[in-house]
């Protein structure tokens, strides 16, 4: 039963990481490198949420075994009720029962699964993923000026942690007479990535997310605009028996259609070559620009028309909110109806659901929402009192120890884990810097962001 709690585990959590990434990225455009470090990166991340609670199940289960192993029998002495019997009799105290939980999980495979998941998960975070980010954002044309820029990115990044990192290091060995060893070293280096991943941790825990006006799609149009006019200076100065003219095609492949045809045009009927010829650093960064600015517009988009359709169904909400039929009506209704709308989320069924329903069912999980936030805070300010024990999750898990209910014992650790993680990762896949970095559905985030939220992600799973 473990082996198969197990598996199943591990293969939901491996379809769950594939959804999102489907979701957020477009699997068939983008590189598979990146798909393959940002799946693994959330795949790994996603797993404590459900391989933690069998951990804590199988970890007590084994404790129990190990205290009644080393359990010594006791003698107390005590008379009989009988008169006539005046013999002393002895009792020996009963051994602690324990009980094998349901998802049990033999000995050294659990150290073996969580060291494969963090060292995988290190590798993930400080090489593969930021070398993988420099690759994607390159506007060499090949894949070796590609290799090159990573590499020298990445080396002047790490350079600088590595001789912060020495510096300490010396610092440390020569004031406080401690012998380096590589053990040492080892514990210096995750204690730090840790200790970064706690920071992170407090502050997505505590970071509140709001919407506001914004003007990205009229000012990611106007760049795009910008970008393609220096791209058609470009196509216009550079000939056709030129050189760099493989260049110059390469960066009009990722221009979008209308503009590759203006700019088609535009060759044919220009006629004078007076114009300053780029040179290939010129064309890099060119090409580096409208990466991004495609990109950019491209996303925008889809964000402006997800905005119009949530405005088009809150208009139809409060239209069908006085409607005295209760069939919910769109103004702007699907031409296809999938078998789940056409049986079970009936017209009527969408009405009590949308007009009635969802109020109400938000105000209670706001309410439950915030009783766990509130328990979570304080079982955080208290966790280091053991006597007496004062963390409500502590209680729980003791309570449930006592009367062996695994299953409700790893319900329990399931919520508080889960409801963490949400809390981080979907601020994580929400938040956004500068409009640099953005994760958007419908296939629009683009390789930089995919690996960023991987990263960031994977930084504060050890710490939840």
């Amino acid at each position: 039963m473990s082996a198969a709690a197990l598996s199943v585990v591990v293969f939901v959590v491996f379809l769950l990481a594939l959804y999102l990434l489907q979701r957020y990225g477009d699997l068939r455009k983008q590189q598979r490198m990146v798909l393959l470090g940002t799946h693994l990166s959330w795949y790994l991340c996603f797993l404590i949420v459900f391989v933690l609670p069998l951990d804590v199940s199988t970890t007590i289960y084994n404790q129990c075994i190990h205290d009644s192993l080393n359990h010594t029998p006791s003698v107390s002495q005590g008379r009989l009720l009988n008169q006539h019997n005046t013999n002393s009799t002895f009792k020996t105290s009963v051994p602690k029962v324990c009980e094998e939980p349901w998802s049990y999980i033999a000995d050294g495979i659990l150290p073996v699964f969580w060291r494969v998941v963090y060292w995988t998960s290190q590798f993930l975070t400080w090489l593969l993923l930021p070398f993988m980010q420099s690759y994607s954002q390159s506007g060499a044309f090949s894949t070796v000026g590609k290799i090159k820029t990573a590499l020298i990115e990445n080396a002047i990044y790490y350079g600088t942690y590595l001789l912060i990192f020495i510096a300490l290091l010396i610092y440390v060995a020569a004031h406080l007479k401690w012998k380096l060893s590589w053990t040492a070293i080892q514990t210096i280096g995750i204690t730090a990535a840790n200790t970064w991943g706690l920071f992170l941790l407090v502050l997505l825990l505590s970071y509140g997310l709001v919407a506001k006006l914004a003007t990205e799609k009229a000012a990611a149009e106007e760049n795009l605009a910008d970008v393609m006019e220096e791209v058609a200076d470009a196509c216009v100065s550079v000939r056709f028996n030129h050189n760099l003219r493989k260049c110059v095609d390469t960066i009009l492949t990722k221009c979008p259609d209308k503009y590759q045809e203006e700019m088609g045009s535009d060759v044919e009927s220009s006629q004078n070559n007076n114009s300053i010829l780029p040179t290939k650093t010129g064309l890099v960064n060119l090409h580096k620009k409208v990466i991004s600015a495609v990109q950019t517009e491209s996303r925008t988009w889809v964000q402006w028309c997800i905005l119009l359709d949530q405005i088009f169904h809150l208009e139809d909400v409060a239209k069908n909110q006085s409607c005295p039929q209760r069939i919910f009506t769109h103004s702007f209704p699907s031409a296809h109806h999938s078998w789940i709308q056409r049986f079970i989320y009936t017209p009527t069924v969408e009405w009590y659901w949308e007009c009635v329903c969802r109020r109400v069912f938000y105000r209670l999980l706001a309410v439950i929402l915030a009783l766990l936030s509130a328990a979570v805070i304080w079982s955080e300010c208290t966790f280091f009192s053991t006597h007496p024990v004062l963390s409500l999750f502590a209680v729980f898990v003791h309570k449930a120890e006592q009367q062996h209910i695994y299953i409700s014992m790893e319900m329990l650790c399931f919520v508080i884990i889960l409801f963490m993680c949400v809390c981080v990762y979907s601020t994580v896949f929400r938040i956004r810097f500068f409009n640099y970095y953005h994760l958007v559905p419908h296939h629009q985030t683009d390789a930089y962001s995919l690996q960023f939220s991987g990263m960031y992600v994977r930084r504060v799973k050890c710490s939840v």
